[in-house]
């Protein structure tokens, strides 16, 4: 097997153990430069570290490679979630986890030692290669941030693969598009215990607002969630103000727009309803929203080269791979949105972005094997 597994391994294990929360990168970043470059590769890190508030921008490393074939690209994020400082990686076997207080880090360790270790095997072996350019991200967990601010126009390929998913048997070419959403919920303060009839309880607005929404699993291509709500000064004072923050997803454009002016109209039609005549006055609760898109769906075709390059890839390892749609976002979204044709290659990472966060070492192995496969195939094909 060309894939060294001990190697493969202890990478992951060294990169783990770098902290790299989202703008916190640079360190796990210089690892991987050094890397790069011992391979061969020519290496930039561009600006989107200062676009977005971080220590680091993205890291693009550029293998001209030795065939006259189409570029591929090679992707994977190198942020981590919270709690995601000080992991210690525990290894049970195959198995590896954390010590339970941090996440593992897999999401996206995983992937980019799966890079790595291909690259290194590609050199190593003496393999023939077309163009590759890896592109190394920051901030994906913070709403594909790295990926946005990445100048395609500098990468040599058009096509190719993330590395950001759970198990190796699944190529995901189809992912919602996403909103987020911010709501301010007024109302009018009063002191809770002398006056409470002298006020209008944003909280109680927001709450009736909330209870007439439809969220969680809307359909199986709709998903919506509230997930923070703050606001209040003290128990003993009507609050005036609530703030709400969540998402909708869907693979549906129209759905997607459905969604959220659902939302947002069951928080008005509750506001509506609290009003305070007050001193000759009359007072409304009212509301103030902000939707954005946060990126647009991914749907990567049956028939595009690089989902026909995975499926033989597969073939020739004897391995069965499944494409499907996943309930989440990645760089990908943001990659195919900027005109590039991306689909999302499974690591074997397992529940992420909790402390329960495993992953299977075999996994890893038959990606990293995946993915030279794609690569070798790539490199013998016509240009």
């Amino acid at each position: 097997m060309l894939i060294n597994h001990e190697r493969l391994k202890n990478l992951l294990l060294e990169l783990i153990k770098i902290d790299s929360l989202s703008r916190k990168e640079r360190n796990v970043a210089m690892r991987l430069k050094r890397q790069m470059e011992e391979l061969g590769a020519t290496v930039f890190i561009d600006d989107a570290g200062e676009k977005v508030g971080g220590n680091v921008g993205n890291l693009i490393a550029y293998f001209p490679g030795n065939c006259p074939v189409q570029p591929l690209l090679l992707s994977a994020h190198m942020d981590t979630v919270v709690p995601g400082e000080g992991i210690v990686p525990i290894l049970e076997g195959d198995i590896l986890h954390s010590d339970g207080r941090t996440v593992l880090g897999g999401d996206d360790k995983s992937g980019v030692a799966i890079i790595c270790e291909v690259m290194q095997a590609i050199k190593e072996n003496r393999l023939s290669c077309g163009p590759i350019d890896v592109v190394f991200t920051i901030c994906e967990e913070a709403g594909l941030l790295g990926a946005k601010c990445l100048d395609v126009g500098k990468l040599h390929a058009r096509t190719g693969l993330v590395l950001d998913s759970d198990s190796v048997g699944y190529l995901f070419t189809k992912a919602p598009a996403k909103k987020r959403m911010e709501f301010h919920v007024y109302g009018f303060e009063a002191h809770a215990g002398a006056c409470p009839e002298r006020g209008i309880n944003a909280i109680q607005v927001a709450a009736e607002g909330i209870a007439k929404m439809q969220l969680g699993r809307i359909d199986h291509e709709t998903t919506a969630n509230i997930g923070m709500i703050e606001g209040g000064l003290a128990g003993n004072i009507v609050p005036n103000q609530v703030v709400l923050r969540g998402e909708a997803r869907s693979h549906s454009p129209e759905k997607l727009d459905r969604q959220t002016e659902h939302m947002k109209h069951c928080l008005e039609e509750a506001a509506a309803r609290h009003t305070l005549e007050l001193d000759g006055k009359r007072h409304t609760a009212r509301i103030e929203a902000k939707i954005e898109r946060d990126y647009d769906r991914m749907d990567v075709p049956e028939t595009a080269p690089i989902v026909k390059l995975v499926h033989a890839a597969a073939k020739n390892l004897n391995l069965e791979v499944e494409n499907h749609a996943t309930g989440g976002g990645c760089d990908a979204n943001v990659l195919n949105q900027k005109g590039l044709v991306v689909a999302n290659l499974g690591t074997g990472m397992r529940e992420i972005h909790t402390v329960h966060e495993w992953l299977d070492l075999k996994d890893l192995d038959v990606s990293a094997a995946m993915v030279l496969e794609i690569v070798k195939l790539n490199s013998a094909q016509n240009p």
